[in-house]
C-alpha cells in the first residue's frame, strides 16, 4: 500500500473514532468516512505492484508516454 494511502486511511480512522455521537448527522459522517476507507482499500487492490528493479523496460516507457506526445 502506498504511504499516502496508509496516511489517508489512518486519518480517516481517527476521524471515525472521534465521531461517536448518536445523532443522525454524526452517524452519516461516520458512515461516509468508513465507506471511504473501504474504497481506499478497494482502489489499492487494483494498483499493480511495481517492480523493485531499477531496470527500465523501454516498451513500458513508450506505452506510458504514448498519450503525452
Amino acid at each position: 500500500m502506498k504511504p499516502s494511502y496508509v496516511l489517508a486511511r489512518d486519518h480517516l480512522q481517527r476521524a471515525a473514532s472521534i465521531l461517536q455521537g448518536s445523532d443522525s448527522r454524526t452517524r452519516q459522517l461516520r458512515y461516509i468516512i468508513e465507506r471511504t476507507m473501504v474504497l481506499i482499500d478497494e482502489a489499492n487492490q487494483d494498483v499493480p505492484v511495481l517492480s523493485t528493479s531499477n531496470v527500465l523496460d523501454f516498451s513500458d516507457f513508450r506505452s506510458g508516454r504514448a498519450g503525452l506526445d
